[in-house]
């Protein structure tokens, strides 16, 4: 896993790559929000285990639940419409629509919003 540190406007972005999963459960998550070097997260979708994405599980609800926490903003990048969940669709929308939680499809859509 490496990152690289976006400056936009007065907040640093720390963008994470890596092909692996790197939240597989709760402890992976707040390993990962408590040793980030910023408050602004951008991570792939693919670096989280599929049943996040499955809302029954209440796994990704809690890693949000994280960040709210220790006040921590979150874009998740990767191709959200493969999965057909309705309920996901809504938190979705709702959270790009408020901006601290983004699904979006690339870094420089994430950038880009935070950045007005």
């Amino acid at each position: 896993m490496t990152f690289e540190t976006l400056l936009v406007g007065a907040h640093e972005i720390a963008v994470f790559t890596s092909d692996d999963i790197l939240v597989s459960n709760e402890r992976d998550a707040l390993d990962l929000i408590a040793n980030a070097p910023t408050a602004w997260i951008v991570l792939q979708a693919r670096n989280f285990a599929d049943d996040y994405f499955d809302l029954s599980t209440r796994k990704l609800g809690d890693v949000l639940q994280k960040c709210a926490n220790y006040r921590v903003r979150l874009a998740l990048v990767g191709d959200f419409g493969r999965y057909p969940s309705t309920s996901l669709k809504e938190l979705i929308r709702e959270s790009n629509r408020h901006g601290d939680y983004l699904f979006v499809s690339s870094v420089d859509e994430a950038v880009a919003i935070w950045s007005r």
